[in-house]
C-alpha cells in the first residue's frame, strides 16, 4: 500500500535514478566492448611482431583502463542508491534492461580477462624469442683491439726541452 502514495517527486527521483544506472551500465559496456576490440587488434601485432603497434595499442589500452575504472567509481554508488531507492521495483519493464546489461557486462569482462591472458602468453613467447636472438647474436669486434685502447708498448715519459 505504502507504494501506492508515493508522490511525483519520489517517482521522478526513482525513474532519474533507474535511467541514470541504465547509461552508466551501457557506457561502461561499450568501454568493455571497445577494450576487447583493442585486445583482439593487439593479439594480431603481436602475431605479426609489429612492435610500434603494440606500444600503440598498449596506451590505448591503458587509456580504456582509466575510463573503466572511472566509470565503476561512479557506477558502485549509483547501484547502491538504485537498489536503495528501490527504482527497479516502480517500472520492472525498465529495471529488465538494467539485469540484462549487468549480464553483459559480466561476459564482456570474462572475455576481456580471456584476451588479455592470451595476449600476455603472446608477449612472453614473443620475448623469449627476442632473447634468444640477442643471445645468438654475434659481436663482430668481439676481442678484437680498439683503435682507442693503450698499448702497453708506448713509453709513458714524456720529455719536453724548452
Amino acid at each position: 500500500m505504502a507504494e501506492l502514495q508515493l508522490s511525483q517527486a519520489e517517482l521522478d527521483e526513482r525513474v532519474a535514478i533507474l535511467k541514470r544506472f541504465r547509461s552508466l551500465l551501457e557506457k561502461q559496456r561499450a568501454k568493455f566492448q571497445e577494450y576487447l576490440n583493442v585486445l583482439e587488434k593487439q593479439e594480431a601485432k603481436i602475431a605479426a611482431q609489429d612492435a610500434d603497434a603494440i606500444i600503440a595499442h598498449t596506451e590505448l589500452e591503458a587509456n580504456i583502463i582509466e575510463n573503466i575504472g572511472s566509470l565503476q567509481k561512479v557506477i558502485a554508488p549509483m547501484e547502491k542508491l538504485y537498489q536503495t531507492s528501490k527504482a527497479a521495483s516502480y517500472n520492472l519493464k525498465d529495471a529488465i534492461p538494467v539485469q540484462n546489461l549487468k549480464e553483459d557486462l559480466a561476459k564482456l569482462q570474462s572475455q576481456v580477462l580471456i584476451q588479455n591472458e592470451k595476449n600476455r602468453n603472446l608477449l612472453k613467447l614473443h620475448i623469449v624469442e627476442i632473447k634468444q636472438q640477442i643471445n645468438e647474436m654475434k659481436n663482430p669486434y668481439f676481442g678484437k683491439r680498439s683503435i682507442y685502447a693503450s698499448d702497453a708498448n708506448l713509453g709513458s715519459i714524456i720529455q719536453i726541452n724548452a
